[in-house]
């Protein structure tokens, strides 16, 4: 049984529907249609719409010494923030027909350093990397090679720098005050370092702002670099809450963490949401289906990524009609983990 192969269909092809030059087609391709008349434009627009044409970034990079590919780096590919923040990317990238080259450094910087360079390679227009403490090496790289970066999830405190981010700091107070109202007395933070990631620290400081303006202490287990290990943490866990009668808030600052941290809090369930509390930041889907559900600090990650594309491809046209600094708000979804 033979097998038959769609043929591609070129700009030629496009021309030819149209009734008009393939340079003609290429400036509409590459948005120069400002003299085109409305009739031209509409029937270009008519032809790839009726073929289903798709540009080959390779022949647009060599026509436009673009190739239409965006780099993006990010943290850990497997959560649900990530994939968001992808979606969101790509939903404006594919409508000004670029493609992402996307990988995940794992948060580490060895890792990172070494997937920019290959995305260099590739000849990438530009960068949208959730970084890991490693900003400037990272921005002076790529400031070097003429390529435009954006940040996300956290900034680069060097003001020059673009990045689009949410307001963890105010969100991590508004969701703390709630909680203390609705009766928690104490609290246990299990964090990761801070580091240099503006996330992780402006996490942190809310939570410590808020403690310390309601004169209540609070107890911080350092999740190592490696990641949680979960029985070590329920040992630390079981030292802290058994036997203990205030009612106690455990804030999970670092979204990759919060399931592990949900099965090392596997023994105090029954205790939830009276005694013991969880409060944790985004894998909204988990956390809802999670039995029982946790009450999470969700960003907005699908329009964090919508925003840095934005910004990316406004810097890659030199434009300068984007802001380059975008602060998004958080919501609190509340679950069944606290009152």
């Amino acid at each position: 049984m033979g097998t038959s192969t769609k043929k591609r269909v070129t700009i030629n092809e496009i021309a030819r529907i149209a009734g008009t030059s393939k340079t003609t087609v290429s400036f509409y391709l590459n948005g120069h249609t400002d003299r085109m008349s409305k009739e031209t434009h509409d029937r270009i627009q008519a032809a790839i719409k009726e073929t289903g044409y798709e540009p080959s970034p390779l022949a647009r990079s060599m026509n436009a010494k673009q190739s239409y590919l965006l780099g993006v780096i990010v943290g850990d590919i497997a959560n649900h923030f990530s994939n968001q923040i992808v979606k969101g990317i790509d939903s404006v990238a594919s409508k000004n027909g670029y493609r992402l080259l996307i990988s995940s450094s794992n948060f580490d910087r060895d890792n990172e350093h070494a997937l920019i360079d290959r995305l260099m390679a590739v000849g990438v227009d530009g960068f949208i990397v959730q970084p890991t403490a490693r900003f400037r090496e990272v921005a002076d790289a790529l400031a070097d090679s003429g390529k435009h970066l954006v940040f996300f999830d956290s900034k680069y405190y060097d003001y020059t720098a673009s990045w689009v981010k949410t307001d963890n700091y105010d969100a991590t107070k508004r969701a703390l005050e709630a909680c203390i109202k609705k009766g928690y007395e104490r609290m246990l933070v299990v964090a990761a370092e801070p580091q240099l990631l503006s996330s992780r620290t402006e996490r942190l400081q809310g939570a410590t702002d808020v403690l310390k303006a309601h004169g209540m202490a609070y107890e911080h287990y350092v999740i190592p670099d490696s990641g949680v290990v979960v029985d070590d943490l329920a040992s630390w866990l079981h030292s802290k809450l058994d036997g203990c009668t205030q009612p106690t808030l455990v804030f999970a600052p670092n979204c990759w963490a919060l399931p592990d941290i949900y099965v090392a809090m596997r023994d105090f369930y029954p205790r939830m949401p009276e005694e013991i509390g969880l409060l944790g930041f985004d894998n909204t889907g988990w956390a809802g289906v999670a039995s029982p559900s946790v009450s999470v600090i969700a960003q907005p990650a699908f329009e964090e990524g919508v925003e840095a594309a934005k910004i990316l491809l406004d810097l890659i046209a030199g434009t300068g009609k984007i802001n380059p600094h975008q602060i998004l708000p958080c919501e609190t979804q509340w679950g069944a983990s606290t009152r």
